[in-house]
């Protein structure tokens, strides 16, 4: 089997338009969660997002500005700075053996919920002539491969909040068999529309307001915690072949050990111990990797009753004892829930903080609920910690189950 190098990260999130602003603030954890401040904001109960300050126009001409919801938009920049970052020079590349794999939750939400009000509130007769183009969940890695000229396999993987982590576990098991050399991988996600919001607000899974700050409003594993806060933003991050990476003299970031896929299989917005439990061992087993080397985890930690506790009960299941010496971060706490594209961005995050020595702090957490009582690294990154190794867990409503395991060791 290959071994899997992670030579370029593009980010573009609600933390900063670059990887270096985005994990400075990660490590500060200052928190970009805000009140919205759109025409129908005050319609929603708990009015609060995580925004990335990102401009369209400053990217794409308008005619092609016209052929891409937001969604497309911030992967494609995000890819621009990934490839850049890996410093390819794709003209030597054999473009069949070039793979594109994006996850998204919800696609071109903004365009659909646009189209909806324009027929069914204004009236219109008709809508934007690229809607459906626009509007499509595949659209993202699609247009990804057409601005590279990427002929190999070209996928979209749609199973909710663990979205990204698929895309890129899928990417990671092709380039370990050899079917191709490099791979294109992340998520994309701009799910801040309003008929999106009303939506998860009737699921009654937002957090309500901070009264003190608005900025901490979303609190993982906090005995107060009241919710998630939806974020927008995309990740991408270009994986190769270990022996071609270092053919090529690239700088090599992290190396991808393992990945492991499971099923709830029993309620639909319920998570269950045990699926999430058989899917951190199935990454473990992917890569034939002990559960002794394991150096820390970034949760998927959402802020949430349910998905808190059970993540704490199902890390327990699998590490024993030892959960409670290995480091837990949760990052949405700043980030806000990206939903598709949250497993690319804190498996990406967490990598660039392993190379400083650094683990990112769990924000808003002052008193940890009675079953949430691991080591959440609570207010403030912690440093010379000596951690390795990070296992990212994405865990999704539909219960699909996807865990990372990834090392910063020897890049």
């Amino acid at each position: 089997m290959r071994r899997v190098a992670l030579t370029g990260i593009g980010l573009i999130s609600p933390l900063g338009d670059s990887r270096e602003e985005a994990l400075a603030n990660a490590i500060g954890g200052r928190s970009a969660i805000r009140r919205l401040q759109t025409p129908w904001s005050s319609q929603l109960a708990a009015p609060l997002a995580a925004c990335a300050r990102f401009h369209g126009e400053e990217h794409f001409d308008p005619p092609r500005l016209r052929m891409l919801d937001r969604v497309s938009q911030l992967a494609l920049a995000a890819a621009r700075q990934a490839l850049a970052d890996a410093r390819l020079e794709m003209a030597a590349m054999k473009r069949e053996r070039v793979g594109v794999f994006v996850g998204t939750g919800m696609g071109g939400a903004l365009t659909t919920d646009e189209g909806y009000l324009s027929l069914y509130r204004d009236g219109c007769k008709r809508v934007k002539p690229f809607s459906i183009l626009m509007g499509m969940t595949n659209a993202p890695a699609a247009w990804i491969g057409i601005e590279h000229d990427l002929s190999g396999p070209n996928l979209t993987y749609s199973t909710a909040c663990s979205s990204a982590a698929v895309a890129i576990g899928e990417a990671w098991l092709r380039l370990r068999h050899g079917e191709i050399d490099l791979a294109i991988a992340g998520g994309s996600e701009a799910p801040l529309a309003y008929g999106a919001m009303k939506a998860w607000e009737a699921l009654h899974t937002l957090a309500s307001e901070d009264p003190r700050d608005p900025a901490a409003s979303c609190k993982p594993f906090a005995a107060n915690r009241s919710g998630l806060v939806l974020g927008e933003g995309a990740a991408i991050l270009v994986l190769e072949d270990w022996g071609r990476a270092l053919d090529r003299g690239a700088l090599i970031r992290g190396e991808l050990l393992g990945y492991g896929l499971s099923t709830d299989a029993s309620h639909i917005t319920r998570p269950t111990v045990a699926g999430q439990a058989s899917a951190m061992r199935a990454a473990l087993r992917s890569g034939d990797i002990a559960a002794d080397a394991i150096d820390s985890i970034n949760a998927h930690g959402t802020g949430t009753q349910a998905n808190d506790s059970v993540e704490t009960a199902a890390i327990k299941e699998v590490f024993g004892e030892r959960a409670y010496r290995i480091p837990v971060s949760a990052t949405k706490a700043i980030h806000g829930h990206l939903l598709g594209a949250s497993g690319a961005l804190e498996i990406a995050l967490a990598l660039l903080a392993l190379r400083e020595d650094i683990l990112l702090p769990t924000m808003h957490l002052e008193v940890p609920a009675k079953d949430c009582d691991l080591d959440y690294v609570p207010q403030s990154a912690r440093r010379n910690a000596g951690a390795r190794t990070v296992m990212s867990n994405s865990f999704a409503f539909g219960g699909t189950n996807a865990v990372l395991v990834a090392s910063a060791a020897g890049a």
